[in-house]
């Protein structure tokens, strides 16, 4: 099965944007998964609302937040381009951050998940041995959880793959800048003849988020066994 050099630049973007969301998504991820899962303060119940505010809402309204804060004349984006010179609006820096708004709730319920399961007695241990509460948050908590932020990175990456809705609103259908898969695939169901195209890039990205789930579940399994010292 041959692909055009359109289809390969929206295949190569979208695995470029997927690459660079998960590893936008990860480090904060973390962080709030734990602080989810082993903090109790004032106002964390509005905190894990606006987490999970772009799972509920239509893609279209946090594309067009985005747009309204990273644009030219967005309060962000206006800061960032004045100063800068950076302009991340109809770019595919754009794509990575609609992706990683997007995918950022999988990460967080992920790692909350996995982080509440652990065994708050293995953490006392370490501490007791005189571990600092950075180390033992590197070496014990972090170790245990990891299955949960492989599945959260995995998902992060499949859905990123998928986004639509906040990255056509936010940076538009540009071809070789933002027209990722999912954005080409619609750009050929628009267009009368290309239905040979359009089934390319469906089975093509079926096939990758196969992949991904499939990937998933086999580095999970590795990394709960590897934990259980089987």
């Amino acid at each position: 099965m041959a692909l055009t050099a359109e289809e390969w630049s929206a295949l190569s973007l979208s695995l470029k944007v997927s690459l660079w969301c998960v590893a936008a998504v990860i480090p904060p991820g973390v962080l709030l998964g734990w602080l989810l899962a082993r903090r109790q303060f004032r106002g964390k119940s509005v905190v894990e609302a606006i987490v999970h505010m772009p799972m509920v809402l239509p893609p279209v309204v946090t594309g067009y937040v985005l747009l309204l804060t990273f644009g030219r004349n967005g309060w962000l984006g206006q800061w960032l381009y004045d100063w800068f010179g950076i302009s991340v609006a109809f770019t595919w820096k754009g794509a990575v951050i609609a992706s990683a708004v997007m995918s950022f709730p999988l990460m967080v319920r992920a790692v909350r998940l996995s982080m509440s399961l652990i065994e708050s007695r293995l953490e006392q241990a370490a501490s007791t041995l005189g571990a600092s509460p950075l180390r033992v948050f590197f070496t014990v908590t972090l170790p245990l959880a990891a299955p949960g932020i492989l599945t959260g990175a995995i998902l992060s990456f499949a859905r990123s793959l998928g986004e639509f809705g906040a990255t056509i609103t936010f940076v538009g259908n540009i071809e070789n800048e933002t027209r990722t898969l999912p954005l080409a695939l619609y750009t050929y169901t628009q267009t009368p003849g290309t239905e040979e195209p359009a089934m390319r890039l469906v089975l093509i990205a079926m096939a990758a988020a196969f992949a991904a789930l499939i990937g998933s579940e086999v580095l999970t399994r590795r990394a709960e066994r590897r934990l259980s010292g089987e």
